[in-house]
């Protein structure tokens, strides 16, 4: 019974329910623009202390080195998660030339650690200037790395690049694909709340359960036909 009630009001008020869907897709059609293509880089970094030289190291010694090369991984980690490696970046960029500000750097910096692994990504939507912020990164990287590892003198801790910085596209992601469908259903929702509104505030009657249920005796019915 409900079911065909409901059916009865969505026959009276579809384009109550209608309308706000298809205002929204003309609108959502008429101004579409395809999301522009995100570029990523990434490079993987094997991390130790510089050589020193002088007897052979014992067992103990090549142990503290590994567990140090841990320590200086965490250490890169949070320094290029903080805004002082965006900016030394920018510097590094500016020398040679090419105007990026920190914080479009520290932006679309992410870094990530795993024992003596350290890897560095990038993201922009420009794959040549991509590709020079990540090689300024790792001039900042490489040579600079003393700034913030004071513990370890004025020999900077040695990144070794396990991986060519290839740029590689990025698909779309989910959101963009949705947007239009989330919108849509959305507005099906209020159009459906609109017109159950407009249903229960229109003093109409229609049927003769209406008249029933307010105390009247329905004696006869006159057909449409």
């Amino acid at each position: 019974m409900e079911l065909q009630v409901i059916w009865k009001v969505f026959r009276r008020r579809w384009l109550l329910v209608v309308i706000p869907a298809v205002i929204v897709l003309v609108a959502g059609l008429a101004t579409y623009r395809r999301p522009p293509t995100v570029y990523n880089v990434g490079v993987r970094f094997l991390v130790g202390q510089p050589p020193v030289s002088g007897p052979v190291e014992s067992d103990e010694q090549r142990y503290y080195n590994w567990l140090t090369s841990e320590y200086i991984v965490n250490a890169l980690t949070d320094w290029v998660q903080g805004n002082e490696f965006g900016q030394a970046v920018s510097e590094e960029l500016s020398n040679r030339g090419i105007d990026v500000a920190p914080g479009a750097v520290q932006g679309g910096l992410a870094a990530d650690n795993a024992r003596s692994m350290f890897t560095l990504s990038l993201v922009h939507n420009d794959p040549e200037l991509l590709t020079q912020i990540m090689d300024a990164a790792i001039v900042v990287l490489q040579e600079r790395n003393d700034d913030v590892l004071t513990q370890l003198g004025d020999q900077p801790a040695l990144l070794t690049p396990l991986d060519e910085a290839i740029v590689n596209p990025l698909p779309a992601g989910i959101r963009s694909q949705l947007d239009l469908p989330l919108r849509l259903a959305l507005a099906l929702a209020s159009g459906v709340a609109l017109a159950a509104v407009v249903e229960y505030v229109d003093p109409t009657i229609r049927e003769r359960h209406e008249l029933e249920t307010l105390g009247y005796s329905v004696l006869a019915e006159i057909p449409r036909e």
